[in-house]
């Protein structure tokens, strides 16, 4: 009597349909949990908004970079089913028969140059485009010009803001009484930034202790807020292209109120902007000067936390 070897038996082959059908379901989780719409998920997890300049190239870059990823990544999942589909062993033979013939098995090669080479060169190439496009995009978003629209100083301290608005030459701007127009936030006050809606808007940020960082998440960009002497001070320039409200953070661990520490940014028209600066030049608040041109006085995008260790204690 002969029996055959390796034939899967019906439980195997229904633990294995199973072990499909759950994989399966593991790849589809992330796309249905994700809970993205569908014009979302041509954004390929990028936000939709993009304030500035600086952000539309990075949105660039980040759309052709996935573009490349995902057909390099079609190319080799094709590849590796098409050889699982076309070199799979397909029947099972008897002991007196297990020697394969020759033709059952793919044709064996090693020391392939050619193939080493396009295995080793394409790889090299995609990453030496990808690294030019990188730094193409990485100077535009860094780079400055020599006269900027207009300039805020951004002073961080533990674990707040302080804004001081300044001149085309970065300069601080004085009120009536000779001292700084400034914007200072504290555990109780939301600080507002208000910057025009214009190009070659100038930050010039520096740091009062320790290390924080500048932080506006829409604008897909921060800065590390280093203190020490004016070598360390951060200065960077955006291309804002639409008006809005945005909420700013400290992006660095700075202490034990370092989720406390936000912000709120006001892109304005460059009218009310010069509007909103006179107006503070003159004496005004911040809510004043802003409710001057039809903005609302306190912030928007986020709420002063409580920083009273004891204020949930019951009486």
């Amino acid at each position: 009597m002969r029996q055959v070897v390796g034939k899967p038996s019906r439980e195997s082959r229904g633990r294995t349909r199973r072990a499909i059908g759950l994989t399966g379901i593991a790849a589809l989780l992330p796309v249905v949990l994700a809970g993205c719409s569908y014009e979302d998920a041509f954004y390929f997890g990028w936000p939709r908004l993009r304030p500035t300049d600086q952000s539309e190239l990075m949105f660039d870059l980040w759309i052709g970079a996935t573009i490349a990823a995902l057909a390099v990544g079609v190319i080799v999942w094709g590849l590796t089913f098409w050889c699982v589909a076309a070199y799979k062993k397909r029947d099972q033979k008897l002991p007196e028969q297990e020697r394969m013939e020759e033709e059952d098995l793919p044709r064996q090669t090693k020391y392939n140059l050619p193939a080493e080479l396009t295995f080793t060169g394409l790889p090299v190439i995609m990453v030496l485009v990808l690294f030019y496009f990188t730094v193409i995009v990485q100077d535009e978003v860094t780079a400055m010009s020599d006269e900027p629209t207009s300039c805020t100083n951004v002073t961080a301290f533990k674990w707040n803001w302080q804004f001081t608005y300044a001149d085309e030459e970065c300069e601080p701007i004085t009120d009536a009484s000779g001292e700084p127009v400034t914007e200072t936030g504290s555990s109780d006050y939301v600080p507002i930034v208000v910057v025009p809606n214009q190009e070659d808007v100038r930050f010039e940020a520096t740091s009062e202790d320790v290390i924080h960082s500048f932080w506006v998440p829409d604008l897909l960009f921060k800065r590390d807020v280093i203190p020490g002497s004016e070598a360390q001070t951060q200065r960077f320039e955006v291309d804002f292209n639409s008006e809005g409200t945005f909420v700013g953070r400290c992006a660095e661990l700075c202490g034990a109120y370092h989720a406390f520490m936000n912000f709120e940014m006001r892109v304005v028209s460059p009218d009310d902007y010069e509007t909103f600066i006179d107006a503070r030049a003159g004496g005004s608040t911040t809510p004043e000067a802003l409710e001057a041109i039809g903005q609302d006085g306190y912030a928007q995008t986020t709420e002063v936390f409580d920083t009273d260790p004891n204020s949930g204690e019951a009486s």
